[in-house]
């Protein structure tokens, strides 16, 4: 697994920096590895690299030889996740033609990755919440239990302590995961990093380019620099490996990364909340032009699920033309 040249850092690449908030979180990761029994949950934006600090904790802990699981609870069919879950016996249900082993008793001896757990239906948060007190499971059409011995690390982009207070999500269950709290910080908050970021993927990916691309342009740096980044690293990333194929000189313009005025630096008497609600409609009307109002496309482009995608279009009154 790579890491940040700087020692002592965990984490993949995708995790590198230098900054204050970086070092922090590195600092973190590394004491979450020593428990690895205590339930993890790790807050941050979408895009920041939550599965990647999971793995991180996974990769470096002594359960690295173990299974690690990865579920992203809000992509999960509604009338499947307590399958896929929790398994079945076969007959437990119509078309169940054999056992099948559920994702949680797939990690046992290592670590479920519980992605996007805010979506959780409140049916499925009591079943999850009866594992984490218990210690095993019970498949679908079984009749006993089955010990299952796993570090759960559950992550989400919604703040769950609003969550409980509106009864959306169990406040026993919220109390469970949140043992251990990690916040990945968003990408605007990380300062040289964003530039020690975009050089790594230009690096990365001039490769395919064979050399063609000798760097970014001053005004494509300050672009990446007063920008709010609201989808975070996925979004660097994302326009930095667009830039290098679409290039046309040595040197990638801010034009090439996809800025342009209106995403310049937000003037000084904007408030950070409202720079990044100006900058989320911004992101949401560009994806949904460009998948030409499919929302299920621009949610995949955007790397979050529908449901999220229809929540943010909710909150900031948005409809698409």
């Amino acid at each position: 697994m790579s890491t940040s040249s700087r020692p002592g850092c965990i984490g993949s690449s995708a995790m590198i920096g230098t900054s204050a908030a970086m070092r922090r979180l590195h600092r973190n990761l590394r004491k979450i590895t020593q428990a690895d029994t205590v339930p993890v949950l790790i807050s941050g934006e979408n895009g920041t690299g939550k599965e990647l600090a999971a793995l991180a904790i996974h990769r470096h802990s002594i359960r690295r030889n173990g299974p690690f699981v990865a579920v992203n609870c809000g992509a999960l069919p509604s009338g499947l996740i307590q399958s896929e879950l929790f398994g079945h016996e076969k007959g437990a249900f119509t078309g169940a033609l054999r056992r099948g082993i559920g994702r949680i008793e797939a990690a046992n001896g290592g670590t479920i990755f519980l992605d996007e757990i805010g979506d959780l239906s409140l049916e499925l948060q009591v079943n999850l919440l009866r594992f984490l007190q218990e210690k095993t499971i019970e498949r679908l059409g079984a009749v006993t239990s089955i010990p299952i011995d796993t570090h759960v690390i559950a992550a989400t982009h919604l703040d769950l302590a609003r969550e409980v207070e509106k009864q959306q999500f169990r406040e026993d269950l919220f109390y469970r995961l949140n043992v251990l709290a990690v916040t990945i910080p968003p990408l605007r908050e990380r300062g040289d990093d964003i530039e020690l970021l975009a050089q790594h993927y230009l690096r990365k990916f001039a490769v395919e380019r064979k050399g063609q691309v000798q760097g970014f342009s001053e005004s494509a740096l300050a672009y990446m620099k007063s920008y709010a980044w609201p989808g975070n690293v996925r979004e660097l990333v994302n326009r930095v490996h667009r830039a290098v194929i679409m290039h046309d000189q040595s040197w990638i313009s801010a034009t090439e990364l996809g800025f342009g005025p209106s995403q310049a630096q937000q003037p000084t008497h904007m408030s950070l909340q409202e720079a990044r609600q100006k900058a989320d409609k911004q992101v949401i009307a560009l994806s949904l032009k460009c998948t030409r109002n499919n929302v299920s496309a621009a949610a995949r482009q955007l790397g979050i699920t529908r449901t999220t995608l229809y929540r943010l279009m909710e909150k900031y009154e948005f409809t698409p033309h």
